[in-house]
């Protein structure tokens, strides 16, 4: 009997959310390692000649470009979670129902008790990466809160001042300076996890996982996806009926 199955080419992520991706993973990337140097500077920064002390402070100057890139970058993405398809929907990374939380799970047996080798049906982002997604956004928020209001009072710039409630609010900007430092270990601990688990689902389930944010569609099992498109119509109008038993009440 043939092991190949039917697959239905999918268009999943928009150019705007592959492009803000992308940009995401540089103003990451630049920010970790130019604010590892930066709280850890290296030998060759202590002294020496002018130029090695204007190299700092074009490590400084990088850092905060990256950073206003990342934070406008940032709204971007919030604001195409309300204006997007229904893959970049904000819906994704809040649990809404008790489904949702069962599929969270199902990932985890995949994830990290290896206990399901089939893989999971998922179109979009999986439940527990929309999860975890919706975490690393609050992270994100800290970040940029404790990262302005470091960069405050040596900037003239409007959006840095609006953060100048920040280091009073915690009592020494030592406090913020460490909460920025941890959460920039969290960031580079969530990059690795990322990465092996886009080619790990990608090797389990064999949909272009990897290709998808570059292209932006994925290759669905046919009879997998007419599934879930059901399953999401049935979804959808149960929500539908509940809403209006709701309306019919109140009225």
């Amino acid at each position: 009997m043939s092991s190949y199955k039917l697959l239905r080419r999918v268009f999943v992520w928009e150019l705007p959310v592959r492009v803000y991706h992308w940009i995401n993973a540089l103003a990451i990337t630049t920010l970790c390692v130019t604010g590892y140097m930066i709280g850890k500077p290296p030998a060759i920064m202590f002294g020496g000649e002018a130029w090695e002390r204007h190299l700092f402070g074009w490590i400084r100057y990088v850092h905060f470009v990256a950073a206003y890139i990342f934070v406008f970058n940032f709204i971007f993405r919030i604001y195409w979670g309300f204006v997007g398809n229904k893959y970049a929907d904000w819906k994704n990374f809040i649990p809404t129902n008790r489904r949702y939380f069962q599929q969270m799970w199902e990932v985890l047996k995949i994830d990290i008790f290896q206990t399901k080798p089939g893989g999971h049906m998922s179109v979009g982002h999986n439940e527990l990466a929309g999860f975890i997604y919706f975490f690393t956004f609050l992270a994100f928020l800290a970040q940029v809160i404790t990262g302005f209001a470091l960069y405050e009072p040596m900037s003239d710039s409007w959006f840095a001042g609006m953060f100048s409630w920040v280091v009073p609010l915690f009592g020494a900007d030592s406090y913020v300076r460490n909460i920025h430092h941890i959460l920039m270990w969290f960031f580079i601990l969530f990059t690795i996890i990322h990465v092996y688990l886009v080619f790990y689902h990608d090797y389990v389930e064999g949909r272009g996982e990897i290709s998808s944010m570059g292209g932006g569609w994925k290759f669905i099992e046919e009879d997998a996806f007419e599934a879930h498109q059901k399953r999401e119509a049935e979804e959808k109008a149960a929500e539908e009926k509940a809403a209006t038993e709701k309306n019919n009440k109140a009225a």
